[in-house]
């Protein structure tokens, strides 16, 4: 069976099983009303424990791990908004909703421009133009090198940055992007991190900066600090930097760790939906998977039932699963770690 057939059945029959828990659970129709119901709550709750953080009731270890969790369903609203799942008749509601998620996960990208990226992503996952995946280090050997820069989409980003752009260029004169694509492209990645991205990292390796620097004067007994104005900076931002980057920082890391690697890449059939993720769900990943809610679980579902809320893709993942093993969605394939990500081939 070829896999357009393959995929087609996939998709027929997770569709068939959504449509029947919608008819057994009428209430996941009101699809606008959840979404805005699961977005109110999840702010309320970082609202609520950033205050109680402050006041010295909630410790900061405690602090950082639930607001990150409740950011990592925050991204996946994020993700239905893009698929403009919600409120797509109310324009007014739809964007302030993807403003505020954006505001509260200011590491992330401009979600207007990602919109962009993302549809591209799924119209070419796995290829050396797949900027989404390859920002976030999917197709890496995996190294120190890799893991430092896996929840760093700036300096990271950089670093990546000539080697992406050589890959594209090839994929122009090869005939498999046009040229024009491949400049947008390039122009709208760079757009996207413009300034709140980049500010949010800035501050955040400022605060590291300052962390190393009171550790060497405790270690060699010096008193060295950094210039007054940053010191200003952070203490003017410190509410900020612990209640919104340091959660988002945990959030990130997880996020794309979990994604780069269930995502496969560069020896993916173009249009083979089977080949570009595998379900990534082995017991070691939970703590991972907690501040990303679960993303290795469903996204593989998500790449066959595009437009589908995340949470009916968690109440019917049991059924979806089912359809993916028979028709050969590989599932924990642990060898992408050794493999670069490559979905046959060792990588070179």
């Amino acid at each position: 069976m070829k896999h357009q057939e393959k995929t087609s059945l996939i998709r027929k029959e997770i569709n068939q099983s959504y449509q029947q828990l919608k008819e057994r659970y009428p209430l996941l129709k009101k699809q606008d009303s959840i979404g805005l119901g699961i977005f109110l709550v999840s702010i309320a709750a970082i609202i609520s424990t950033s205050v109680s953080w402050s006041q010295a009731v909630v410790p900061t270890w405690l602090m950082i791990i639930i607001n990150a969790f409740f950011m990592g369903i925050l991204h996946e609203i994020e993700h239905d908004l893009i698929h403009w799942l919600y409120f797509r008749k109310q324009k007014a509601v739809h964007h302030c909703m993807l403003f505020t998620v954006w505001i509260l996960r200011p590491l992330t990208v401009n979600p207007w421009i990602r919109r962009t990226l993302h549809y591209h992503h799924h119209k070419f996952s796995g290829t050396l133009h797949d900027v989404e995946e390859r920002s976030v280090t999917n197709g890496e050997r995996w190294s120190v090198k890799r893991l430092l820069m896996t929840p760093d989409i700036v300096f990271g980003g950089l670093l990546r940055l000539h080697h992406m752009h050589k890959d594209m260029d090839r994929e122009v004169a090869s005939g498999n992007l046009k040229e024009e694509t491949s400049a947008a492209l390039k122009r709208i990645t760079f757009l996207s991190i413009i300034p709140v991205t980049i500010f949010a990292h800035i501050v955040l390796y400022l605060f590291f900066a300052d962390l190393l620097v009171k550790l060497i004067n405790v270690q060699l007994g010096t008193d060295v600090s950094l210039p007054y104005y940053i010191n200003g900076l952070l203490s003017s931002l410190n509410i900020i930097i612990y209640t919104i980057l340091l959660p988002n920082l945990l959030r990130q890391f997880c996020l794309h760790f979990i994604t780069s690697n269930m995502h496969y890449f560069g020896d993916v059939e173009e249009g083979n939906v089977i080949e570009q993720t595998q379900v990534l769900n082995v017991w070691w990943t939970f703590p991972m998977q907690l501040f990303c809610f679960f993303f290795g679980w469903t996204h593989s579902i998500h790449h066959f039932v595009v437009n589908e809320t995340f949470y009916v893709r968690h109440i019917g993942r049991k059924r979806s699963h089912e359809v993916l093993k028979k028709y050969g969605v590989r599932f924990n394939d642990l060898g992408t770690f050794k493999r670069a990500n490559r979905f046959r081939e060792q990588a070179q």
